[in-house]
């Protein structure tokens, strides 16, 4: 499964944890302005915003996972299993497949306003890209530094929410999630009080004893209420430094080590793959792996956004470490 997050210091930083049992050979993709966007039902897009973020590249196009485009426009898809409904074609509505959804949004538009507006004619429809990647089951967030949506293609058809925590997991549903929170209302980030009764003394015992309750399970939907509560209550200097080492820190408190989570086979784990964040104002995309945790930075603007060719990056995956003596 996986966890998005949307937070501003002086700067707005978007990323996420890509949680996984295996990799896709995905790497950090820049898509520059002048790369034709072929889409399937929809005219394409030869020019367009630049994206950074990370992608698979499959038959020429990117197909990403998360991305920042270089109007400050954020997005990216999670996991929804059993939830995503997509639909046929319909008339009149700007049929999108799932996996354009990323590109056909950061490539057009600038604010999470325009979005909303254009979400209104959108039809996610049921076409996968390829034998080799069918269809994912997606919702997505998408963010800039005024606010979020959460965007939920479902039986009943076409959910948008506003998001106002800047965050998303997986299932269920944005609406139960949100509704799940009101469970955590009473936690505090400040030393417990005694509201059990008056005749009775306690002792605090330790620090944080306050946020008693809060879920440290891997699940979905204990993942969005730690990571609401961390982004919540975070606090963080303006520098860069202090910026990427909170954002980070507030991915790691959800993030998935190996042997917790098992999929398939015995030996068959769910991990977190990477974890991303994007400095939206600079475009400068960084990420750590689950093998390196030393952050890595691409800037989108040492290439040539002007151009046509997609330019990647593979992930530096082995773990960095400076020795002192």
């Amino acid at each position: 499964m996986c966890t998005g997050l949307s937070h501003t210091t002086k700067d707005h930083y978007f990323g996420r944890n890509l949680d996984l049992e295996y990799p896709y050979n995905e790497k950090v993709a820049i898509t520059p302005r002048n790369f034709p966007f072929e889409f399937r039902r929809l005219p394409s897009l030869p020019t367009h915003h630049a994206i950074i973020g990370m992608a698979t590249t499959a038959d020429g196009f990117p197909l990403y996972y998360d991305g920042t485009n270089d109007a400050g426009l954020s997005m990216a898809g999670l996991n929804f299993p059993g939830n995503a409904d997509y639909k046929p074609e319909a008339p009149g509505k700007a049929n999108v497949a799932p996996f354009e959804f990323i590109p056909w949004v950061l490539g057009q538009f600038d604010t999470v306003d325009q979005v909303e507006t254009a979400l209104t004619e959108v039809n996610l429809v049921d076409i996968a890209f390829s034998a080799e990647f069918p269809q994912s089951p997606l919702h997505w967030i998408i963010s800039d530094r005024h606010g979020s949506l959460t965007v939920e293609s479902v039986a009943a058809g076409l959910r948008v929410y506003d998001n106002p925590y800047g965050v998303l997991t997986n299932n269920p549903t944005f609406d139960i999630q949100s509704f799940g929170l009101n469970d955590y209302m009473h936690l505090s980030t400040t030393p417990s009080e005694n509201r059990f009764s008056e005749r009775l003394e306690f002792d605090t015992y330790s620090r944080g004893m306050g946020a008693i309750g809060l879920p440290g399970d891997l699940s979905s939907s204990s993942r969005f209420a730690k990571a609401v509560f961390t982004k919540m209550n975070s606090v963080s200097g303006t520098s860069e430094s202090e910026s990427l080492s909170q954002f980070f820190h507030i991915l790691g408190s959800v993030a998935q080590q190996r042997g917790c989570v098992q999929v398939g086979g015995d030996d068959s784990y769910e991990i977190t793959i990477y974890s991303s964040c994007c400095n939206t104002d600079t475009g400068v995309y960084y990420y750590t792996t689950y093998e390196n945790s030393q952050i890595t930075g691409v800037d989108m603007h040492s290439a040539d956004l002007d151009s046509d060719t997609i330019v990647d990056y593979p992930l530096v995956t082995g773990q960095q470490i400076a020795m002192q003596n």
